[in-house]
């Protein structure tokens, strides 16, 4: 194994991620990287499995410990590499699907009916066709979706299984507003007509409630599972056979080590969007902060809340233990329903599961004499909807002959647009890297690598590979293609 030297940031800014020993065991192997590259192009996506299997055994002991009988559907929009839909079929537990193709090759990769589940945002005739097909379970959003799975049912002679997927939950006083599924207030009392009357809907098998909450809120959460249950406990007085309830997604996780970094970091970047000291962001980014017209700081950090301290498994326990008025936990309500508690993790999942490598290109000097430093990437290969992704990323030096100098550097990436600045950081490492040097991204695994990946300019999309087994040398022999994974 080639030994190689890399190092994260240094200086003030620094954000430290959270690792695991197999990418620092990864990032010492220059040759094995080397190999990669030379192999995949430049950027590779590396997927460590047994992390995924790590993560979702944690989810299950919750429920072990609260006496629920639980399910996890692995939220496949999160990641797009078929090993994690094959691993968490194989390893009992659920896929989310929403799209045709997702649905598609979660099938070709041995899903069913029982471990799959269709949420689909928009659901056209032929993504209807091919769940009804297969008696995949549809949650259903809106009048137009419960007929149109209705008419694909009848059509295909078959009965569609549902799920309906609910909103406008009361929480503190205030109405939770959400563009998905149907009112709880406003709508129910129309769903408790239609579905009392079996002729209305006469394809469909309606089987369990869902409801999708955006942001992170552990109240939110246990509130609208709460209310949830009580109208599970009124279409079941209706005759319905009711199984489970799916409480979606959402689950924090925690990508860095330091609370302090976090903080400090915050104070420095507004402090250079008031001008109290040099900018520490590509244009003085304020990455959602900006001054008002008394040049006040207003507005708040655009990105995802990186660091938590209450996160996965112990979010999840946090929403079971919430009590109601009358002092009853979420648990025990779910125990004395007598139902399925489904959770659907996109994020949460893929904690530690994967990095992103990409190869040093070019070193140049803005006419603002800022370095820049051009990848063999583009920013939508490390973007989600978050303003910038606040983890400090590794350089790895292939050569040690230059001697140490600070420099202080921006990630740019290949698209022809003045907006490809990697990451909104500016950077300060111990030496300027070279040309062919590489750039490790940490944890990338949860909709960085994928979520909005495009070709513009007619690139190849980035190649994710796996490592699927535990190994004391990883060695090439030990990574696969996830493009050459066989589906039967």
């Amino acid at each position: 194994m080639d030994k190689s030297t890399f190092t994260k940031p240094i200086g003030k800014n620094q954000l430290t991620p959270i690792t695991s020993p197999w990418m620092h065991q990864f990032m010492e192997n220059s040759g094995l990287i080397n190999e990669l590259v030379e192999k995949y192009g430049s950027p590779i996506n590396l997927h460590y499995i047994p992390s995924f299997r790590k993560n979702f055994i944690k989810y299950q002991e919750v429920f072990k410990d609260f006496g629920i009988e639980g399910q996890i559907y692995f939220a496949r929009k999160a990641n797009k590499s078929k090993i994690l839909v094959k691993s968490a079929i194989e390893s009992g537990i659920g896929v989310d699907t929403a799209s045709y193709k997702e649905l598609e090759q979660a099938l070709a990769l041995n899903g069913s009916g029982e471990n799959l589940v269709l949420t689909a945002a928009i659901k056209n005739e032929d993504l209807m066709q091919l769940a009804i097909d297969n008696q995949i379970p549809i949650v259903i959003d809106n009048l137009d979706e419960l007929q149109l799975a209705n008419k694909v049912a009848g059509d295909l002679n078959q009965t569609a299984i549902i799920g309906l997927r609910m909103s406008g939950f009361q929480v503190g006083g205030q109405k939770l507003y959400s563009r998905f599924g149907f009112d709880i207030e406003k709508d129910l009392y129309n769903l408790k007509v239609w579905f009392s009357d079996r002729t209305t809907f006469a394809n469909l098998n309606l089987i369990g409630f869902h409801f999708h909450l955006d942001g992170y809120s552990i109240e939110e959460r246990a509130e609208a599972t709460m209310q949830c249950l009580e109208v599970i406990q009124q279409f079941r007085q209706i005759g319905h056979s009711i199984q489970f309830l799916d409480i979606g997604g959402g689950i924090l996780m925690n990508y860095l080590e330091s609370r302090s970094e976090w903080l400090s970091f915050q104070n420095n970047l507004k402090d250079a969007v008031l001008g109290n000291g040099k900018p520490i962001t590509f244009g003085n980014n304020g990455l959602g902060f900006s001054l008002n017209n008394r040049s006040e700081i207003q507005g708040k950090l655009n990105t995802y809340p990186y660091y938590n301290e209450v996160n996965g498994a112990d979010f999840l326990s946090r929403v079971l233990s919430y009590k109601n008025t009358e002092g009853t936990t979420v648990a025990e309500l779910v125990t004395t329903a007598n139902i399925q508690l489904r959770i659907e993790p996109g994020r949460s999942l893929l904690k530690q599961v994967g990095l992103t490598v990409a190869k040093v290109a070019h070193r140049k000097r803005d006419a603002s004499g800022n370095w820049l430093v051009g990848l063999e990437m583009n920013m939508s290969q490390l973007k989600s909807s978050s303003a910038d992704y606040l983890l400090d990323p590794f350089l790895v030096y292939r050569s040690h002959k230059e001697e140490p100098e600070l420099a202080e550097v921006y990630f740019t990436g290949a698209y022809c647009l003045e907006q490809d600045v990697l990451l909104k950081r500016k950077l300060a490492f111990p030496r300027l890297p070279s040309r062919g040097d590489y750039v490790i991204f940490v944890n990338t695994a949860g909709y960085m690598m994928h979520f909005y990946e495009t070709e513009a300019h007619l690139f190849e999309l980035s190649q994710n590979l796996y490592m699927d087994q535990d190994a004391e040398i990883l060695e090439m022999e030990h990574v696969f293609n996830d493009s050459d994974l066989a589906m039967d």
